[in-house]
């Protein structure tokens, strides 16, 4: 018989992300779009570029796996439900009167509900790039590392590029050179979740699935209330960086140390000698006066 544990945990890794939730995803990847400066004159311009650009974000990681996997990129197109649900909180976001749907989600307990229950998506989406990637490539822990981080955080890659088309696009926002919170933890995420299903780390994926998932909310919800941008495991990353690739600065400082302290001795050599030569001179003059 199952422990009261398991039985939560298993639950929990079967249950259902539409549609709560995947309205909770929609709900914050659309409000982060109408806060873009802009966003709202595109809207009212030109409605049909502002929702493929909602689309791009609430369905941009999984564009961003098929095009690794080679499928069609716009399979998302076929799920004719989550269209339209997306298309109308994207419509109700953008044109409801009085932007009544923008002043109730400036209530911070919603932002933290909407923001914790997509986190519980990211989970899903990983668990899911893991599995799709495995069917291809049977146990190739690199592809199912990467498609498991594009599906969950691929949307805001995916949003470089139209913002490259649009001409916004800015280098020091690029995930490329600069990660963000949620790629750093996808990709933590992506490999922990890859090496269960290879096998390498023994445990259950429902326990994996709900531990993770917690660690995800918590961090969220402290970060958003504490209003800290900083991400929790700084300190942890800063450490392993200069482990692993701090070898050559430290050997530079220790070279420029070396030559600081070999031109000081030198320096103080020849400062010497005058003061030397100078007191000889002077015992010189002095034992010709006595004689």
């Amino acid at each position: 018989m199952d422990s009261p544990w398991d039985e939560l945990t298993l639950a929990f890794s079967r249950t259902s992300m539409f549609p709560f939730f995947d309205i909770a995803h929609y709900l914050v990847s659309v409000m982060a779009l109408k806060r873009q400066p802009g966003a709202a004159a595109v809207a009212w311009k030109n409605p049909l570029s502002s929702w493929f650009t909602a689309m791009l974000h609430c369905f941009g990681g999984g564009i961003l796996s098929c095009v690794l996997l080679a499928e069609p990129p716009l399979r998302f197109l076929a799920n004719n439900t989550n269209i339209l649900l997306a298309s109308s909180i994207w419509y109700i976001i953008f044109f409801c009167p009085c932007d009544l749907v923008s002043q109730g989600y400036s209530f911070l307990p919603v932002q933290l509900l909407a923001a914790g229950m997509k986190e519980v998506t990211r989970t899903w989406k990983i668990v899911g790039g893991v599995t799709h990637a495995n069917s291809y490539y049977k146990n190739g822990w690199i592809v199912m590392i990467a498609i498991g981080w594009a599906r969950g955080a691929g949307g805001s890659i995916i949003t470089n590029f139209e913002q490259l088309v649009k001409g916004g696009w800015k280098p020091e926002a690029d995930e490329w050179l600069k990660m963000s919170y949620p790629a750093k933890v996808t990709l933590l995420g992506s490999v922990i979740f890859t090496f269960q299903h290879t096998k390498h780390l023994a445990v259950s994926r429902h326990n994996l699935m709900f531990l993770y998932t917690m660690f995800l909310v918590a961090t969220k919800i402290t970060m958003m209330i504490t209003e800290n941008g900083t991400v929790p495991f700084a300190s942890f990353e800063d450490t392993v960086s200069r482990m692993l690739f701090g070898w050559q600065q430290q050997f530079s400082t220790c070279e420029k140390k070396s030559e600081t302290k070999s031109s000081f001795n030198g320096t103080g050599s020849s400062t010497l000698k005058p003061i030397a030569d100078a007191s000889d001179t002077v015992k010189k003059k002095h034992t010709k006066k006595t004689e």
